[in-house]
């Protein structure tokens, strides 16, 4: 009763309807009785004040609770601190840092990102971590940081270094997409579909889409769940489609799988998708389309083939290590390779998952990276391979940072999401997000106003990449890829100060794998690779 209830008159309306009960009390006792003036006009005020919340486009919060949404903003107004400690406060399950997050609503709002009294960290702490200037700095004339992905296939794309992660349709709400996607087109970056494949949404606005393959194959998908050859290069042959992502595992819950269960999979979703309406949309933990490393870039090539040769390749968090050199022994023998790995990191991930899933499975982003760029300069392979990283990026200094670590370009979720005007309010499961981002409600997500987001989303990756081009001429450089370990500084425990090119293996020898005597290598090389195999992602034995 009380669900169809709020159907009917949402519970957040309340406040402005108690307003409205209140104005017609205080119109009945001014004509009855002749008094009431006072009561008249507040109600009156709050219920002008309540509607002009609803009809407003910069503030979803306000949209979704009007009167009582102000709340929030009068805290902020009389502290900025409250709004870090009460309304966005740290939390076990809102990991994002209180000045992170500042920084992307600045960014996105483009309001000055510029702040006084120094740095609010803790210089002296253990794990501080700088990049080194310049004292002849360079000058740049664009913050348009491009690369070239499979730049030998019939339809290479020229990226972006920063762009949208994986975030589906159907986690996302319809004006979530429309609004990232027209971001995307604006300023010329790459919007990630996710595993829930292109919805009509994607393709309103036309910004470039990085098309998402997982195990549950919607979008290319037969009856019983497995991969569609026709349906997928009919999909794959819009121009707006620039790169083909294999998922194989993300962060947020590495080889788990996932269910959509049946009563949200409403008409739009199960036509993005290709699964009837009200049943479940089932993603496997594996893959049915190959069995072992051979047969994943056979998978590779078919799908690069139908695509009409556009870049192909995939997105894994790091998990057993066989595995991956499994893979790379896989690209050796059959001559195929993909042509970019996205590595996605374990503390990275926008969807709900396990708690035990989210804190201890899969490999951090840094190991992650560091692995699969290390493995690939070990075989030879890292010049014809682009690395995409994921997992918690959004600020310049987390671009660069990556990239010295051997990363091409950056993709970010949780950016984009606050760029949206996410508060993190951890409702994002059920149905009830404050701001519009993460529901299906139509009238929830009606307080995200298209045009309004799309200009923060354009903004926050505008402003995120001209404070890249200010480190890079900070640090004297020509282009975020000429940084390097030997520019980023950490204070490690023992209160030292090292690079990151001394404390960490970024460098592994050039063909260092192909040689016979790996004794010399790190354990995990000199133990890992010799039992790893292109025919299984099993291990085997040696000698």
């Amino acid at each position: 009763m009380l669900h169809k209830l709020n159907a009917i008159f949402p519970v957040r309306y309340t406040a402005l309807a108690l307003c409205a009960f209140a104005l017609l009390l205080s119109l009945f006792a001014l004509l009855a009785f002749g008094t009431g003036w006072g009561g008249l006009l507040l109600s009156a005020a709050l219920v002008a004040l309540g509607v002009h919340d609803l009809r407003q486009t910069q503030r979803s919060i306000l949209r979704n609770y009007p009167i009582i949404g102000h709340l929030r903003f009068a805290l902020e107004f009389i502290r900025p601190e409250i709004r870090q400690y009460f309304i966005e406060s740290d939390n076990e399950a809102a990991p994002f840092s209180r000045s992170q997050r500042s920084l992307v609503y600045q960014r996105a709002k483009g309001e000055p990102d510029k702040r006084p009294f120094g740095t609010q960290l803790d210089v002296h702490a253990t794990g501080y971590e700088w990049i080194n200037h310049s004292v002849a700095p360079t000058r740049l004339a664009t913050h348009d940081f491009r690369l070239e992905i499979g730049p030998d296939t019939a339809q290479p794309y020229s990226a972006s270094v920063f762009n949208i992660s994986a975030m589906s349709f159907g986690a996302l709400s319809a004006n979530a997409i429309l609004a990232l996607n027209a971001g995307a087109k604006r300023g010329g970056f790459a919007h990630d579909t996710g595993e829930g494949s292109i919805s009509a949404h994607h393709r309103v606005h036309g910004g470039d889409l990085i098309w998402e393959i997982a195990s549950g194959y919607v979008g290319c998908r037969n009856e019983d769940g497995s991969f569609n050859p026709d349906k997928f290069a009919e999909n794959a042959g819009s121009p707006q489609v620039k790169l083909i992502e294999v998922k194989l595992s993300q962060g947020a819950k590495p080889g788990h799988g996932g269910v959509l269960p049946g009563p949200k999979v409403t008409a739009e979703i199960a036509e993005a998708r290709g699964v009837p309406v009200g049943v479940d949309c089932v993603s496997p933990a594996a893959h049915s389309a190959f069995a072992t490393p051979l047969e994943m870039m056979q998978f590779i090539a078919q799908l690069r083939e139908l695509s009409g040769g556009k870049p192909t390749g995939i997105k894994l968090c790091i998990g057993h290590p066989w595995e991956w050199f499994a893979m790379v022994k896989a690209m050796l023998a059959s001559g195929i390779t993909p042509d970019f790995i996205v590595v996605d990191g374990a503390e990275g991930g926008t969807g709900a998952a396990p708690v035990e899933f989210t804190d201890h499975v899969g490999s951090p982003l840094q190991e992650g990276l560091l692995l699969v760029h290390n493995t690939l300069r070990g075989v030879g392979l890292r010049q014809r391979i682009r690395i995409g990283a994921a997992g918690k990026v959004v600020s310049a200094f987390d671009i660069a940072r990556l990239m010295a670590l051997g990363a091409d370009w950056c993709n970010s979720a949780r950016g984009f999401m606050f760029a949206l005007g996410c508060i993190q309010a951890q409702h994002c499961h059920t149905g009830q997000c404050p701001t519009g981002v993460t529901t299906q409600d139509p009238l929830r997500q009606q307080s995200l106003v298209v045009p309004d987001k799309a200009d923060r989303v354009y903004h926050f990756h505008q402003q995120t990449l001209h404070a890249l081009q200010e480190l890079v001429q900070a640090a004297g450089l020509q282009h975020p890829h000429d940084i390097t370990a030997h520019h980023i500084v950490r204070r490690s425990s023992d209160h030292k100060v090292s690079s990151l090119a001394q404390l960490i293996q970024i460098q592994l020898p050039e063909g260092a794998l192909l040689k016979p005597d790996l004794s010399s290598l790190p354990m995990i090389y000199s133990q890992h690779w010799p039992v790893a195999t292109a025919g299984s992602f099993g291990l085997t034995t040696v000698g």
